[in-house]
C-alpha cells in the first residue's frame, strides 16, 4: 500500500468517525435536559421543566430528522422514522417528559451501539493504524529514510527495535525476535534466524536487524491484509439485509397497530405509546453489534473474515473441501526415510549428497541441504558439479565422485541399485533420491510432503464444530493422497485434479450442504471463488487465493479455523437470540400500549430497558473469543 493510499484510507476513516462521536455526544443533550427539567419540577417550576424537556427533545429531533431525510433520499426507509414520529407526537400531544425520555432512549441506544461497534472493531482498526509510512534503507553505506512505496525487492532495510516490518523479506543480518500477535494471534514472540522469511506487519521486539526486501510494499502481506480489512468494513451481511427487510415490515406493523389503537379508542396518546415502545427496534441494533464483535474476535486469533456475510456463511458450513499441497501439508519436501548401503552410513551418505546439492537450486536439493544442516552435519563445498535437468547432479566432493538423482542418472553412470530399493515407495513418497559415491550405491532417500503438525487435529476439531463431510481435493496421485490421510476423518479423496476439475468437485459437494473450500495456491483460486465460503492461507499462500477467498488465515497454520467457526456460530446464535427476544418483548409492549395499559412514558422506559438488554446480550460475543495460542512447534509430526 502506498503512502498516498494509506492517507486516503485514514481520511476515509476520519470522515466516517465523526458519526460515532456525534452519536456519543448526542446522548448528553437529552440527559442534561431531562435532569434540568426534573430539578425544575421538584422546585415547583413546571413551566421551566416543560421547556427544558422540549428543548432537549427538539435537539435530538433535529439531528434525527436530518438522518431520516438523508436515508429517504437514498431510498432507505428504516425504523428511525418511528423514533421521529414518536418524538414529534410527544411534543404535539403535550407530553414533553415522554418526549425527553424518548430522545434520551434513542440517543442513548445510538451511543451504546457506537461504543459496542467501536470496541468490537478495535482489532481491525489497529491493523490499519499500524501501517508504517517510511523505512530506513541502506544506500552506499548510509541509511536513508524513504517512503515505503519506494522500496523494491533487493533493498536492504534496517529494522529498529519497535519498528513494524514494512515489506515481506528475509533476515539478511542479525537475529530477529518478532511479535506477530496482531497478524497471527500467536501469544509469544518468535525468534527468526538469518536467511529465514519474515512477514510485513510483524513488530521487532528484539535487537535491530537488516531486512532484505523480497516484495514491493504494495504487494506485501500486510498491505494485502489492510486492503482486505477495508473491504470487510464495507460489506453488508445477509443478516443485516434481513434486518432491513424485517425492519420495514415491523415499521408497517407498528404504524398499523398505532393507527388501530387510535381509531378504536379515539385517544391519540395510545398511538403515541405504541410508537414509543417500538422505538428503536432491537432488530437494527443487535445484528450489527453481534456480527462486528464476531469479526473482531476472529481477527484477534489471526483470522480475517471479509465482512458479516462471510461470518454468517462460516457459521452455516457443513462440508469441507480441503486442498493438500501447502494446505493440509507444508508444501515442501522433507526427508521421510533413508536407507544406506555398506560401507556408507546414513549420516555420511546424506552429508555427501547435501554437500553436492549445494550447487543446485532444485527444491529437492534444498530439502536435502536443509535436512543435513538441521542434523548438524558439516558440509563441504563441491569442487565440480554438473546438473542434468530432471535427472540430478554429478560432481566431486572431498575428492570423491558423488551422484545425487534418479534411476536414469545412475544408469548413465553405470551404477546399479537393487530394484526393490531403487523403486522406492511410490505410493507414500513425493520423490525417491538415489545417492552413489565412487560408482557404488550409497543410499536411497525417500522425501515426502508431510502432514502439517496441526492437520489431523484441525480436521477432528472441525468435525466437533459441526462439519459433517470432509473431502480432500488434490492434483497429486491418488495413492499418495490416500496414504497421507489414512486414519484421518476424511470421507472422500478426489485426486489428479486440475483447477477446473477441483472447481467442479466443489460444486458437486453443494448437494451435501454449504461448502467451505480451504486452499493456498493460485490453482485453488477458482475453487475458492466457487465455494459458498473460500478460506485461504494468506501468510504464505498466493495473493490470488487470498483475493478470491472470503476468509484469510493470517497465520501459516490451520489451527485457528475451528475457533473461527465457533466464533461465527456463537455470533450468529447470539444475534438471532437478541433479535427475536427483543422483537417479542417489543410486540408484547406494543399490544399493551394499544390496550391502554402503558402510558408513553412507561413505554419509553420499557423500550429503553429492552434496547440495553439486547445490545449487552449481543456484546457477549466479545466475551467468548478464544485466547491467543502459542505457535505450533515446527517439524513435530502429529500422531494420527
Amino acid at each position: 500500500m502506498t503512502t498516498a493510499a494509506l492517507g486516503s484510507t485514514e481520511t476515509a476513516m476520519q470522515a466516517a468517525g465523526w458519526r460515532p462521536r456525534l452519536r456519543g455526544w448526542l446522548a448528553a443533550l437529552p440527559l442534561a435536559g431531562l435532569c434540568a427539567g426534573l430539578s425544575a419540577q421538584a422546585l415547583g417550576r413546571a413551566d421551566i421543566a416543560a421547556t427544558a424537556w422540549t428543548v432537549a427533545t427538539l435537539a435530538v429531533l433535529a439531528v434525527l430528522a436530518t438522518q431520516v431525510v438523508t436515508s429517504l433520499a437514498r431510498g432507505d426507509i428504516g425504523l428511525d422514522l418511528v423514533a421521529l414520529l414518536s418524538m414529534g407526537g410527544a411534543l404535539v400531544l403535550s407530553q414533553p417528559l415522554a418526549g425527553a425520555v424518548i430522545a434520551l432512549m434513542y440517543a442513548g441506544g445510538q451511543s451504546l451501539e457506537a461504543y459496542a461497534a467501536g470496541r468490537a472493531g478495535r482489532a481491525m482498526t489497529a491493523l490499519v493504524a499500524r501501517q508504517p509510512r517510511t523505512a530506513l534503507r541502506e544506500e552506499a553505506g548510509a541509511l536513508t529514510e524513504v517512503p515505503i512505496a519506494a522500496l523494491i525487492p533487493g533493498d536492504r532495510i534496517l529494522v529498529r527495535v519497535g519498528d513494524v516490518l514494512p515489506v515481506d523479506g528475509r533476515v539478511a543480518a542479525g537475529r530477529a525476535v518478532l511479535d506477530r500477535s496482531s497478524l497471527t494471534g500467536e501469544a509469544l514472540p518468535v525468534a527468526v534466524e538469518t536467511g529465514d522469511s519474515v512477514l510485513s506487519g510483524s513488530v521487532n521486539v528484539g535487537t535491530a536487524f537488516t531486512l532484505l526486501a523480497e516484495r514491493p510494499a504494495a504487494e506485501s502481506t500486510y498491505a494485502g491484509i489492510v486492503r482486505l480489512v477495508e473491504a470487510a468494513r464495507t460489506r453488508k451481511a445477509p443478516m443485516a439485509r434481513m434486518a432491513d427487510r424485517y425492519g420495514l415490515a415491523f415499521l408497517g406493523l407498528t404504524l398499523l397497530l398505532a393507527g388501530g389503537a387510535w381509531a378504536a379508542s379515539g385517544d391519540p396518546v395510545r398511538a403515541l405509546a405504541v410508537l414509543v415502545v417500538a422505538t428503536p427496534c432491537p432488530l437494527i441494533l443487535a445484528v450489527p453489534v453481534a456480527l462486528v464483535s464476531g469479526l473482531s474476535c476472529a481477527a484477534a486469533i489471526g483470522v480475517l473474515v471479509k465482512g458479516g456475510g462471510a461470518l454468517e456463511t462460516l457459521a452455516k458450513v457443513r462440508v469441507l473441501v480441503i486442498d493438500k499441497t501447502g494446505t493440509l501439508t507444508h508444501g515442501t519436501a522433507r526427508l521421510a526415510s533413508a536407507r544406506a548401503f555398506a560401507p556408507f552410513g546414513e549420516p555420511e551418505a546424506l552429508r555427501l549428497a547435501a554437500s553436492l546439492d549445494q550447487a543446485s537450486g532444485h527444491p529437492i536439493a534444498r530439502a536435502l541441504v536443509d535436512e543435513a544442516r538441521a542434523r548438524g552435519l558439516a558440509l563441504s563445498q563441491p569442487t565440480t558439479a554438473t546438473e542434468s535437468p530432471g535427472e540430478g547432479v554429478a560432481g566431486t566432493v572431498e575428492q570423491r565422485h558423488v551422484l545425487v538423482g534418479g534411476l536414469r542418472l545412475m544408469r548413465m553412470h553405470d551404477v546399479r541399485f537393487p530394484s526393490a530399493d531403487g523403486a522406492g515407495q511410490a505410493g507414500a513418497s513425493t520423490a525417491t533420491v538415489l545417492v552413489a559415491v565412487d560408482g557404488k550405491p550409497a543410499a536411497v532417500l525417500e522425501l515426502a510432503d508431510p502432514l502439517r503438525t496441526d492437520g489431523g487435529r484441525t480436521l477432528r476439531a472441525l468435525r466437533a464444530c459441526g462439519i459433517e463431510r470432509v473431502v480432500l481435493a488434490t492434483g497429486d496421485r491418488r495413492g499418495l493422497a490416500e496414504a497421507l490421510v489414512s486414519g484421518l476423518p476424511v470421507d472422500a479423496v478426489a485426486a489428479d485434479l486440475d483447477p477446473a476439475a477441483k472447481t467442479d468437485a466443489v460444486a458437486a459437494e453443494r448437494r451435501n450442504g454449504p461448502v467451505m473450500m480451504v486452499g493456498d495456491g493460485v490453482n485453488d483460486a477458482p475453487a475458492l471463488a466457487a465455494a459458498d465460503l473460500g478460506v485461504a492461507l494468506g501468510a504464505r499462500g498466493a495473493a490470488a487465493a487470498a483475493e478470491a477467498a472470503d476468509v484469510v488465515l493470517l497465520v501459516d497454520s490451520l489451527a485457528p479455523l475451528p475457533d473461527a467457526v465457533r466464533i461465527a456460530r456463537r455470533a450468529r446464535t447470539i444475534a438471532l437470540q437478541s433479535v427475536w427476544a427483543g422483537i417479542g418483548l417489543s410486540l408484547a409492549g406494543m399490544v399493551s400500549a394499544a390496550l391502554g395499559e402503558l402510558t408513553p412514558l412507561q413505554g419509553a422506559l420499557l423500550q429503553e430497558a429492552i434496547d440495553v438488554a439486547v445490545i449487552l446480550n449481543a456484546m457477549r460475543v466479545l466475551g467468548g473469543a478464544p485466547t491467543a495460542r502459542e505457535p505450533p512447534v515446527p517439524g513435530v509430526l502429529e500422531q494420527t
